[in-house]
């Protein structure tokens, strides 16, 4: 280890979170022959193969790359904390966080409440991650996660961000060139919809087999944005969160006292970056938007409210 260029370990860092020598040149603001270098002579200077490469799947990391990526990672969050105290970050907040989420919640809510966050800590650089499935803290592909499901293990520091209620919606024009919906009964001859069910990134989002027993799905989609959009279009309903469809008055919920899904967010962060200032007050404030606006969660109010600086 005497032989080992420290600084290399941070390109290692990056191609086994990136898997591409090229997306960890674009992070580390280098050419993709650089990076490759790095990590040839990491693996010559430890006399072991990191990884496996191929087209089509790139950088994979082989059994010591991961036992090295504990260690690598360890190193990384140790340097970070040390910066803090050390070159001005106990008194001002600065660096860069990833914040991975749900699709819908991070365009809907996220977004919005972290332009403002960004306003309030302009030294604190922000990459939002809203996608359709699960990111991964233990990969570093978000340093906080905002997830469906709490982790079952792992060390993970995590707390329920807030609870979240879904309700059946329909356009005005849908409503009036139909039938009046009185009962869940009167849904059966109805269009929907939905998830791809069999690429659902979780079963908690299959609320339309639950709800509504039997329904028909015309249309579905992985993407519940996708879903949103196209519920706009006033040919088929949706189940959708409140925090999405209540703000838009083209979309009417129908039978909200019987079609009622509650669910919970989770705030999750690897337990060695919990006590970053830059994590510690991202954490805070997303806990405080988030109690600030139970009433839009849950489908009691139809717009955002911010925290105040």
């Amino acid at each position: 280890m005497q032989s080992v260029n420290w600084d290399d370990l941070r390109y290692f860092l990056e191609v086994a979170r990136t898997q591409r020598a090229s997306g960890a040149a674009k992070r580390l603001g280098v050419d993709h022959t650089t990076v490759a270098r790095r990590v040839r002579e990491l693996e010559t200077a430890l006399g072991t193969v990191l990884f496996d490469k191929s087209r089509a799947d790139g950088f994979v990391l082989t059994a010591d790359g991961q036992r090295l990526l504990a260690y690598a990672d360890a190193v990384e969050t140790t340097v970070q904390s040390a910066a803090e105290q050390f070159t001005g970050g106990a008194h001002s907040l600065s660096g860069h966080v990833r914040v991975g989420s749900t699709e819908g919640f991070g365009c809907f809510f996220l977004a919005p409440q972290l332009a403002r966050f960004t306003r309030k800590h302009p030294d604190i650089s922000i990459d939002l991650l809203p996608v359709p499935h699960f990111v991964s803290l233990s990969k570093r592909e978000a340093d906080l996660a905002i997830m469906l499901e709490r982790p079952e293990r792992g060390q993970y520091v995590y707390t329920k961000l807030c609870d979240y209620r879904l309700k059946l919606y329909g356009t005005r024009d849908y409503l009036e060139r139909h039938e009046a919906v009185k009962t869940v009964a009167d849904l059966r001859d109805h269009a929907f919809i939905s998830y791809v069910a069999d690429l659902a990134f979780s079963h908690e989002l299959l609320y339309l087999d639950r709800e509504v027993p039997n329904a028909t799905a015309n249309l579905c989609s992985t993407s519940v944005i996708a879903q949103y959009f196209a519920a706009l279009q006033g040919n088929a309903l949706a189940i959708l969160p409140c925090f999405m469809a209540a703000s838009n008055p083209s979309l009417i919920p129908i039978l909200p006292d019987e079609i009622m899904v509650t669910r919970h967010f989770w705030l999750c962060c690897r337990e060695d970056l919990r006590k970053l200032r830059r994590i510690t007050s991202l954490w805070d404030y997303l806990r405080a938007a988030a109690d600030q606006n139970k009433p839009l969660l849950m489908g009691e109010a139809a717009h955002m409210q911010y925290v105040e600086a």
